[in-house]
């Protein structure tokens, strides 16, 4: 299996081209897709004629020579795909949210367990951005000691002419906080070194969009884990003067200092992406360009498919994640137009 072969079912979202990405930077190859939409898979052939496009998924899930599958198909179907790959035999890499129900949760859940099979979910604000990889090492290393408090920010811009029907539709998003918010979840837990944690308080909104009852444009959390706290903020309200799709920050305190990430722009001026700024008990305010960190991500995922262990990404934090964003939203929608 030094050679892993893998293929795509559902295109809908435009993850799908970083996940393929990841998977290709780490060595693996693509070989085949599956989609319904003629100009999405026309895109996406596009971008990688390597791939042959099938008729049908079966055509894929049956191939013994694909190992892995990944989905960004609409957050509602991605489930029953990951379930059909791993019962095929196959490893799966799902775009976030991988679930949109605790039905689908606990299925997915009882699926993996019973295959033995690797379910992850790329979580790409925290596996594809450079800082927050950075991040990660920096707090490995003692730099800002114990992590006590993270607050966790995901704005993003609406571009309402630029989205299909599904994004506005609830039952098929899956609401704010199991969507956008999972990014967050999964950097909570990671960052308190923790494997679970809890929600202490959620809400969710439409504020500013009443042509489009199904969406929900802002939401915020409170969550704990044994010896950490956190705050989540995600919202559609990017504004038109911002020249990217969100400003998408983190800060990470400690007991002796504290991080900043800001992970796509940095609004004072400075060019580029994945900037890391940092004080500590030795020393005072520093910047750190972090557009040089390796993103281990994908190597590891592969060097797990192969060697049937997790170094990724803990099969549980995965899970986890996941469960506290589906908490918080059914929390959030209690007594809401979108209770279910």
């Amino acid at each position: 299996m030094t050679d892993l072969s893998f293929a795509a079912i559902g295109i809908n979202h435009s993850h799908i081209y970083g996940q393929v990405e990841c998977l290709k930077r780490a060595g693996a190859r693509l070989v085949a897709f599956h989609a319904v939409e003629d100009d999405l898979a026309a895109a996406f052939a596009n971008k990688f004629p390597e791939a042959r496009r099938v008729a049908e998924a079966r055509e894929i899930l049956e191939d013994p020579a694909i190992a892995i599958i990944t989905t960004a198909a609409i957050p509602a179907d991605r489930a029953a795909i990951s379930i059909a790959a791993m019962q095929h035999g196959k490893d799966v890499l799902s775009d976030k949210p991988g679930m949109t129900s605790f039905a689908q949760l606990d299925e997915i859940r009882r699926v993996q367990r019973e295959t033995g099979r690797i379910y992850s979910v790329l979580y790409s604000e925290h596996f594809e951005v450079k800082s927050t990889v950075e991040a990660g090492n920096l707090i490995g290393q003692g730099a800002i000691g114990e992590v006590i408090n993270t607050i966790g920010l995901g704005p993003h811009a609406i571009r309402n002419n630029q989205r299909p029907d599904w994004f506005f539709d609830r039952t098929r998003y899956g609401g704010i906080l199991c969507d956008i918010a999972s990014h967050q979840f999964e950097q909570f837990l990671f960052f308190s070194n923790a494997m679970d944690g809890e929600i202490t308080s959620a809400s969710v909104a439409n504020r500013a969009h009443p042509d489009h009852p199904g969406l929900q444009d802002i939401g915020d959390v409170h969550l704990r884990a044994p010896r950490t706290s956190g705050y989540i903020r995600v919202d559609w309200f990017t504004p038109d003067g911002l020249p990217i799709w969100g400003d998408g920050r983190l800060t990470i305190l400690g007991t002796e200092g504290y991080i900043e990430l800001r992970k796509y722009i940095d609004i004072a001026g400075r060019p580029g992406e994945n900037h890391l700024f940092i004080v500590n008990n030795r020393q005072g305010p520093r910047h750190i360009d972090c557009s040089d960190i390796e993103l281990p991500f994908g190597r590891q995922f592969l060097d797990d498919v192969r060697n049937r262990t997790e170094t990724a990404m803990p099969q549980e934090r995965c899970f986890n994640a996941m469960k506290l964003a589906l908490t918080a939203q059914q929390l959030a929608e209690r007594g809401t137009e979108w209770a279910q």
